[in-house]
């Protein structure tokens, strides 16, 4: 099974007020922070090729400020990306109740509440807003959950989250 953004986490059975489950989601990472700093340091590299011949003239600082600005621009766009992908899902099953609460950054905690026994885990494989949408219908209302997946992600989550909760969709 590929490396999924979403884990279940092993609840601490010896506590009586600790989840029976508990699944923590958080958005893909294509470039890890590791992966951003040798981005970073080879796009530095690259810019410096075009100023290597300029070395000594007056051309170089007309050049330069162009392509750290540039350098600059990208490494800002990148932090942005980090940042607005700060998001996590999580799902906690009692017995008698389950949690659905979203944390995102400079927002409101987002929570959703129900009783399991009365939970329906639905798959919209094509009415949905993206295809393979994943919501949980209960207490009254959907939420979505996932939704920042990848089709076959939501489709992994759905066949999870259908071992623990009735899947009827």
């Amino acid at each position: 099974m590929p490396d999924l953004p979403y884990e279940w986490i092993t609840p601490d059975l010896g506590d009586a007020t600790s989840p029976q489950h508990e699944l923590h989601l958080w958005p893909h990472r294509s470039l890890p922070k590791r992966g951003f700093a040798g981005f970073i340091g080879g796009t530095f590299l690259l810019l410096l090729l075009p100023l290597y011949p300029a070395i000594g003239s007056p051309v170089l600082w007309g050049l330069l400020p162009f392509l750290m600005g540039t350098l600059w621009l990208l490494y800002w766009a990148i932090q942005r990306s980090y940042r607005d992908g700060d998001v996590l899902e999580e799902l906690r099953i009692w017995e008698d109740r389950v949690r659905l609460e979203r944390h995102a950054r400079h927002r409101a905690t987002q929570d959703w509440e129900a009783n399991p026994h009365w939970i329906e885990v639905v798959l919209h494989a094509t009415d949905g807003p993206v295809p393979n949408y994943v919501t949980l219908r209960g207490a009254g209302r959907e939420v979505e959950i996932g939704a920042f997946l990848s089709d076959e992600e939501r489709v992994d989550l759905y066949h999870d989250l259908s071992r623990y909760l009735p899947a009827r969709g």
